[in-house]
């Protein structure tokens, strides 16, 4: 029995650290580019404060990824096709393609991403739930995959004048190879920073049971998807980690520079040093008000206290801004970056214009064709494991009587499209359809982009056209004379 927690890890069933969570936590505070403001001492010698301005190259290196690994161009297909039928209902009821490039950016940024098929009682349909790095936390894995999961989710109510936290936690365990068990615990905390003490889920969930045994599943009805790699930073750790958790100190050099480079443009704005004589004011003979010759607010002109025209004059004080060091600074990190992280040399660049990325055709043997290679194996995985949860969980609720899909029965197929020049890709094609290895259909949706019941009739209409076109009878021979031999 677990009284109280301070942190989700303390939970004695969960078997990693805090320090993983503690790392996740930094690159969330990067990707959501909160950072802390930078205190400098002005010239006075007073202590100031201002915002620290980086160049969020983790956020912009995710969203990449996750945009060249899925998209909406992807296909997804089941082999069985009334199990076709029901997965792609569901998947479209729930804007699948969309929500998984949205979350694969997260996943890329902080680590890992879980997706868990639910049965919506009211709505009597199946629902997928996603969750992101912070809130996953493994209880028992191998070296395969995470068997069992915890999921926890966070609440914030006000009870009177107090905001008080509370903390779901569903772990998903199996007891042994034919009982899969759901466990809800809920705890509640006045702390921000606490989990806080166990209390009944009636408290915040009265329909929800505390525990579920549920039979006829083959895994986990909770898709644990990972980054491709070894996590480097804790060899004991089932968790994955961000594509550019070894770039970290890179993309602070990144910032830093892209910070100093906008400190540069603030402080070098035109100034000029005039006596303070220049800078009088004058009074309104009307009305005795005073008034002052230039705008108070204009911050061009600096006074110099105790001097006169003669004296001084008027001096430039405004010095060049150093864009071209700052953008060569920021390029040569950048290239840097990119080689932790997996990219092709010139993925990213920056220039007056700003941050750009690379849209030229990438060959097979570039870096980033070869990291996304890698990063797509671990997301078709995913997908296959949860169509195969879709069907395990609507059918043991009663909403699907098919046939439950094996893993190697459904495949993806992700668009290539941004790597491969088309007509290259056309004269692949129709040479495996000559060689008799691929069927015509499948050709023509690779090629023009369509669905397999457009494609079929593509393939008809095509077929009719060329049987029309072919001569049905053949030219009669020349006339014989009898009469000559």
């Amino acid at each position: 029995m677990v009284a109280s927690l301070t942190n989700i890890t303390d939970h004695p069933k969960i078997s990693v650290v805090q320090e993983d969570y503690d790392r996740i936590q930094r690159d969330l505070n990067i990707y959501e580019n909160r950072f802390k403001p930078v205190e400098y001492r002005g010239v006075t010698g007073k202590d100031w404060n201002r915002e620290y301005v980086a160049l969020n190259m983790k956020q912009v290196a995710a969203r990449r990824m996750a945009s060249i690994v899925f998209n909406e161009k992807a296909k997804i297909e089941v082999a069985d096709k009334t199990a076709k039928e029901f997965v792609n209902g569901v998947l479209s009821a729930n804007d699948f393609e969309k929500n998984l490039e949205k979350y694969l950016e997260s996943m890329f940024a902080l680590g890992g991403l879980a997706i868990k098929p639910y049965y919506d009682s009211t709505a009597k349909t199946i629902k997928l739930s996603w969750a992101q790095a912070p809130t996953i936390y493994p209880l028992r894995s191998n070296s395969n995959n995470i068997s069992d999961i915890a999921i926890a989710t966070r609440i914030t109510k006000s009870e009177g004048k107090k905001q008080v936290y509370y903390t779901l936690l569903e772990f998903h365990e199996w007891r042994d190879s034919k009982n899969y068990t759901i466990t809800n615990e809920l705890y509640r905390s006045e702390i921000n920073s606490m989990v806080g003490i166990k209390v009944p889920l009636a408290t915040l969930y009265p329909d929800l049971q505390e525990q579920s045994v549920l039979k006829g599943f083959s895994k986990s009805m909770v898709t644990y998807i990972k980054p491709a790699g070894f996590n480097n930073l804790d060899i004991t750790s089932p968790l994955g980690l961000a594509i550019d958790s070894n770039a970290r100190s890179t993309a602070k050099q990144i910032n830093d520079t892209y910070d100093q480079f906008h400190l540069e443009i603030a402080f070098g704005q035109r100034r000029i040093a005039v006596p303070d004589s220049m800078l009088q004011t004058l009074t309104d003979e009307r009305n005795g008000t005073i008034k002052e010759v230039f705008d108070p607010k204009d911050p061009v002109f600096k006074q110099i206290p105790g001097m006169n025209m003669d004296d001084f004059g008027i001096k430039d004080l405004t010095s060049d801004i150093r864009a071209d060091a700052y953008i060569k600074s920021i390029n040569h990190f950048i290239k840097t970056y990119e080689f932790q992280t997996g990219f092709s040399p010139g993925t990213f660049s920056f220039d007056k214009d700003g941050l750009k990325t690379a849209t030229e055709i990438v060959s097979e043997n570039s870096m980033t064709y070869q990291t996304r290679n890698s990063q797509v194996s671990q997301v078709e995985r995913g997908i296959r494991e949860v169509i195969v949860s879709i069907c395990e969980l609507a059918s043991a609720v009663g909403l699907y009587h098919g046939k439950i899909p094996a893993m190697d029965e459904i495949t993806v197929d992700f668009d290539d499209g941004v790597f491969v020049d088309k007509n290259a890709q056309a004269d692949y094609l129709i040479k495996l359809f000559q060689a008799g290895l691929t069927p015509k259909y499948r050709v023509l949706m690779r090629i023009n982009g369509l669905d397999e019941k457009s494609a079929k009739a593509m393939v008809a209409e095509i077929d009719d056209e060329t049987i029309n076109s072919t001569p049905t009878t053949q030219e009669e021979p020349p006339a014989v004379d009898p009469t000559k031999e």
